[in-house]
């Protein structure tokens, strides 16, 4: 996020001095959820920052909602401690977070010619955040794409970062018709996207989730549902290509009986002791064995612009639990810790207006 100031965010007025060194110059501030170290939710102050000023190839976006996921709250809590690599060693690096935007141009820099002033926009800013904000800029290259007319800006903030996280998984593996899928935690954000996405490619979908949330999940369509809390998918003889594990609360060692000869064990999580980086790595020169896979995702516009494909045919329907003000982004990312949400935690900003 840019800004025509290097004063720390969160002071309320902000003023510099013209080269005379008399006159006052006033910057534009905003609201916006900060946080200047790491902790538990209540490290986040709603408070008055600097409104940001685009570059000439990035647009100014008036941001009418965003979301609180699991990968803010490890980069607001700085857990796992490797978080700290790439969120800041001693503090944090991105004060203000929040990934998923949907939101208005409000300006645009001079070398932007994708979008307009007055363009319906969303996407994700999984490197710089800051869309927990009245205002944020993203480039015209970033993960970005006009919304389509028959979504909502709360369905388009909560459509990307699940999407492209199960995205990354799917597309590894090349799931079409001829698959049988498990995707385990199928009610939560990236767990719901899989069912669907799993669904746009044809596969044979098992979904996973536990008894509160069957309503939810069935309403996704998948061609079996299973309670976990009734019935263990492990021991029931069934075998799938791919078991898709959401929520990183299984391991290979439950679920490779589960797997055909050749099928692969997709996680979101590092595991027990980190270990899924290292069985993925050894795993995957078994070619012929059952394997480990733990893909970085990429956020791209491509794939930013396929999710607006499904949006507009109605193939992605983005689950939303709650929704809550910024003012209580607090008690929503409390919400989020307890790892009992269906699909997505919006945060509206502006409303929908």
């Amino acid at each position: 996020m840019n800004t025509t100031t290097n004063q720390p965010a969160g002071l309320p007025v902000h003023e510099t001095l013209h080269e005379t060194g008399r006159e006052p110059v006033h910057q534009p501030t905003m609201k916006a959820a900060v946080h200047t170290r790491y902790g538990a939710p209540q490290v986040i102050r709603v408070q008055q920052a600097p409104r940001p000023t685009p570059a000439p190839d990035e647009a100014l976006i008036r941001v009418h909602t965003s979301t609180v996921n699991r990968t803010d709250c490890g980069m607001r809590s700085a857990k796992p401690f490797i978080t700290r690599f790439f969120a800041g060693l001693r503090r944090p690096k991105h004060q203000v977070l929040g990934s998923e935007v949907a939101g208005v141009i409000e300006a645009v820099g001079s070398a932007v010619t994708e979008f307009a002033v007055g363009d319906r926009v969303f996407g994700v800013n999984a490197v710089d955040y800051g869309s927990n904000a009245e205002y944020i800029c993203m480039r015209q290259a970033a993960p970005l794409a006009t919304m389509p007319a028959n979504v909502t800006f709360q369905q388009a903030a909560a459509a990307t970062d699940g999407a492209v996280l199960a995205m990354t998984y799917l597309r590894r593996v090349r799931l079409d018709d001829s698959h049988r899928i498990l995707v385990y935690g199928a009610s939560g954000a990236i767990g719901s996207a899989g069912v669907q996405l799993a669904k746009h490619y044809g596969a044979h979908v098992t979904a996973v989730c536990d008894t509160r949330t069957l309503p939810a999940v069935q309403a996704l369509n998948p061609d079996v549902l299973i309670d976990r809390n009734a019935h263990d998918f492990t021991t029931n003889g069934e075998t799938y290509d791919f078991v898709f594990d959401a929520v990183g609360k299984l391991s290979f060692r439950r679920c490779r009986r589960s797997l055909t000869p050749g099928g692969a064990y997709l996680v979101t999580d590092l595991g027990f002791l980190w270990q899924n980086p290292w069985l993925a790595l050894f795993t995957s020169r078994l070619t012929r064995r059952r394997k480990v896979l733990f893909p970085l995702p990429a956020y791209t516009k491509e794939k930013v612009q396929f999710i607006r494909q499904l949006l507009a045919s109605g193939e992605l329907r983005p689950v939303i639990d709650r929704s809550y003000p910024l003012d209580d982004i607090v008690a929503a990312t409390e919400y989020v810790e307890t790892q009992q949400k269906i699909g997505n935690v919006v945060i509206e900003v502006q409303g929908e207006q």
